[in-house]
């Protein structure tokens, strides 16, 4: 029987962040983090190399994309540095930013399908920039979502 001065017994104790580069990058869900830096900064890369026929259309992704990009790399930094632990909420303000990120992301990505099946009846050159970027965009977007729920459920 437990006595009264130890706190009850809890069935779950988060897990912390993994210290060290190699752990960190290794360890779900940290792992989508370089993948999502990475694929994002192709994604704002190819969008800036095209022929920017719709400003709107590509004014979105290019936002998303870069915002999302200088974002993650603050929460790399934090966990890096150690900066996440002043916070005891930290798992949830990282799981509401990527899943956040990821319907942004989700929707930057529809709209940049949509400008390649636009160009490719108008400049065949750009085209191939545009699917690359389209692709790069649902693959960032998939890294998201998966961050997001992984970082939920672990």
């Amino acid at each position: 029987m437990a006595s009264r001065d130890t706190p009850p017994a809890t069935s779950y104790a988060p897990p912390d962040v993994p210290s060290g580069v190699a752990a960190l990058f290794l360890t779900i869900p940290f792992a989508f983090i370089l993948p999502e830096l990475v694929f994002g900064f192709w994604v704002w890369t190819l969008v800036a190399a095209t022929n920017i026929t719709y400003p709107l259309l590509h004014g979105w992704v290019l936002y998303v994309s870069l915002t999302s990009f200088l974002i993650s790399l603050m929460f790399l930094m934090s966990y890096l540095f150690g900066f996440y632990k002043r916070f005891e909420s930290w798992r949830v303000l990282d799981s509401l930013y990527h899943g956040t990120t990821g319907i942004l992301y989700m929707s930057a990505a529809v709209l940049q399908a949509h400008a390649t099946i636009v160009s490719e009846k108008e400049d065949l050159g750009h085209y191939y920039i545009n699917v690359a970027a389209s692709f790069f965009a649902f693959l960032t977007t998939l890294l998201y979502i998966l961050h997001a729920f992984s970082i939920y459920y672990h």
